[in-house]
Formats: structure tokens, sequence, C-alpha cells
């Protein structure tokens, strides 16, 4: 289904924090953490692919505390349920059953309906090993398999920003400390199999007469502060402005690709408990 409106794609919004970021190649700032086999390099760009005996993931040379973190990433077309592509910031190897997340998660489909793109905010877990998600899903104005395109998360002491060639799609603002991430990350990237939850909630599951099942990264980017930075250190802005906050013009846009391409607000879903998440 594609929402309605137009269909050329999302107004400028007049900025793009991208541009202000030199690409790095997969060996300056990552390396492979799981399915050695299942990855390749070449000139810079990964390929990493899941089949029945694995999938693969990279991990990030370096934790950070804020910053930017980006890639183009190209998706596999046809049968592909049950399968997750993702790019993602967590510290759950430091921190187990109470950890922090950021997530961009591509949930596979059947060839009938198109990818959705899922983002994802984990605070702490909640202590108990019941993780509160703050999902948010969106489809895509283009055909993310036909090409590359920039996807990225601006994580700064303030707010988290989710972009999709530079368009802002999501904003989620620290209201308090208890909603918001706050120890240092890792930047992640995968494809795996999560069958049980990822397409239409576990009714279509993966399906290895399709395999592999391939993810395709390139034109990494990542500026910030890592773990050890100075107090003084400072991730990029997301806006012209510099002090932060997004412009008028890349709100407009935001506010655009919410309208049209949003398919699921945590906020807006009747059967959670929102006393759990009380910045809604």
């Amino acid at each position: 289904m594609i929402a309605s409106g137009n269909a050329q794609g999302p107004p400028s919004p007049g900025y793009s924090p991208s541009s202000r970021i030199s690409s790095v190649t997969f060996n300056q700032g990552f390396r492979n953490l799981w399915g050695p086999q299942h990855q390749r390099v070449d000139q810079g760009s990964l390929t990493i692919w899941l089949d029945k005996t694995s999938g693969s993931g990279f991990k990030s040379l370096e934790p950070y505390q804020s910053g930017y973190f980006g890639a183009a990433m190209k998706l596999q077309p046809g049968y592909t349920a049950g399968v997750i592509t993702s790019l993602y910031l967590s510290n759950n190897e430091d921190h187990p059953g109470n950890h922090d997340e950021i997530d961009i998660e591509f949930l596979g489909t059947t060839p009938d309906k198109p990818y959705t793109l899922q983002t994802n905010v984990y605070i702490r877990g909640t202590g108990d090993g019941n993780l509160i998600g703050r999902e948010m899903k969106f489809h895509l104005w283009f055909d993310p398999t036909k090409d590359y395109h920039n996807y990225a998360i601006l994580w700064t002491p303030s707010e988290i920003i989710f972009l999709v060639d530079d368009v802002p799609i999501r904003r989620y603002t620290r209201k308090s400390d208890a909603t918001f991430p706050t120890r240092p990350m890792w930047v992640y990237g995968s494809v795996w199999d999560a069958s049980s939850w990822a397409t239409e909630n576990g009714r279509y599951k993966a399906d290895y007469s399709y395999q592999p099942f391939v993810g395709r990264y390139t034109n990494f980017k990542i500026s910030g502060c890592t773990a050890n930075s100075p107090a003084s250190c400072r991730p990029p802005s997301a806006s012209p402005s510099g002090s932060g906050s997004l412009s008028r013009q890349q709100v407009s846009a935001m506010n655009w690709v919410q309208r049209n391409y949003l398919v699921y607000d945590y906020c807006h879903d009747p059967k959670r408990d929102h006393t759990q998440t009380p910045e809604c």
C-alpha cells in the first residue's frame, strides 16, 4: 500500500548533514563480529548475507557517546520475510539485560508488499530484562532494493534524529534522563533471521529456498565523540544553524514523511501500557 500524497518524494529538507561528514571504508571504522564466512569487503564496501547456516554482523572499532552514524544500504528484492537487515547503536555486550539501543531495522517482506523501516529506541532495558520498545515504522517513498540510499542515526545529548537520504523521518527528544540513552554505544550492522516477529508479527517466516539474503553497505559515515572524548566534544549538528535543533524546512519534510509513510507509532498503540513510556 502506498500512502496518499506526492509520489515524487518529500519536500527538500534544505540541508544535508551527511555532506559535512567524510566517508570511511569498512575497515577504517568496523570489523566483523560474527559470521566471518558470510562477509565480503571490496574497495571499502561491505556485503553480508544470511543462509541456512549463518547470518553475519559487524561492529565499530570504537564506542561512542554521541555522533552521526550512517551508511548507504541496498536491500535484497523478492521474498525476504523473517529477515532483518540493520544498522544500529547498542551497548548490549557491555550491559546485558539492561542495555541501550538505537535501531534502524529493515523488516523483510513478501514480494507483494513494501519493506518496513523500523526505528526503535531502548533505554536500560528496565533492569529486569523486560525491554520497552519505542517503535515507529515507516514505508519508503522509493524501492530500497533498486539502489543504494543513505540511512543514518544522529545521536546528540539532547535528541536522536533518524534520517533517510538526509530527510529527517523521526525525532526523539530527551525529555528526562530516564527516557534517553546516555551511556556509550557501539555501532553495529547485521543480517539475521528474526522469523518469530519480523514480518507481520511472525506470520511469514524466512524461507531458505530463496537464500542467500544479501545486505549491501557502502559510504560509511561515522563522526562523533568516542567514549573517551573530552567533555568539550560536540557531535555534528542536524541542522544548518549548528544549534542542533531541526530547521523549519527540515521539520516540514519530516512532517510530510510522517503524514504519508508512517505505518506504526508506539505512542498511538492502544495495546501498549503507556505508563512505561512517559515521553508519549
